[in-house]
């Protein structure tokens, strides 16, 4: 990825972050309500991760588990995921303040997704040329992974399969995407993501 190509990948994402935000404040305020009844605490939920460069930032998200739940893996049908944050991670809604993350130039809209610290402690190599990107609401790793929570709940060890299977396919989709950067191929992931395909 060229500097031209990062300094146009940035505009799009400041232009298209601040339209989204001004288009959906509505909603994410009915939303941020509805996860606020819904789990007792603050309907807007903060959590470091690990950005471009490897610099540490907070990711905002709308609540969906109760609270004092952890950060391990989550499956399809976990008790900790309350019936209303079922429902937010199926439509992606829990993902609409990350619009502000975007904005702040935290992230982008399409990426590797943001880990948490400690994973990408394991990047070894040529693989740590992912941290030159800005994580991503999605990317071409989300999409292939869209039932994650699915895949996990049918295996015996999630974290283990996460760490050995998911995650090392995940850094490789990631590294193709950032050696092979096109602007259509980014359009072309938001609009599958958007529609569901």
């Amino acid at each position: 990825m060229t500097r031209a190509d990062r300094i146009r990948k940035r505009a799009f994402d400041i232009a298209l972050s601040a339209v989204g935000l001004a288009l959906l404040w509505p909603v994410i305020l009915v939303a941020w309500v509805a996860a606020s009844v819904d789990t007792r605490a603050s309907g807007f939920f903060l959590q470091t991760r690990v950005g471009k460069d490897g610099r540490l930032f907070r990711v905002l998200k709308l609540r969906t588990m109760r609270v004092g739940s952890g950060t391990t893996v989550t499956v399809r049908g976990d008790a900790r995921i309350t019936p209303l944050g079922a429902r937010f991670r199926r439509w992606k809604l829990d993902e609409l303040p990350q619009l502000w993350n975007v904005l702040k130039g935290d992230m982008s809209f399409v990426g590797p997704r943001p880990d948490v610290p400690g994973f990408l402690d394991r990047l070894e190599g040529e693989e740590r040329a992912i941290l030159t990107l800005r994580p991503g609401i999605t990317g071409p790793a989300t999409l292939k992974y869209r039932d994650e929570e699915g895949l996990l709940a049918g295996v015996e060890d999630p974290e283990r399969f996460n760490a050995e299977v998911l995650w090392p396919d995940k850094v490789r989709i990631n590294l193709h995407y950032l050696r092979n950067w096109r602007f259509r191929d980014d359009l072309r992931i938001i609009i599958r993501t958007v529609f569901g395909r």
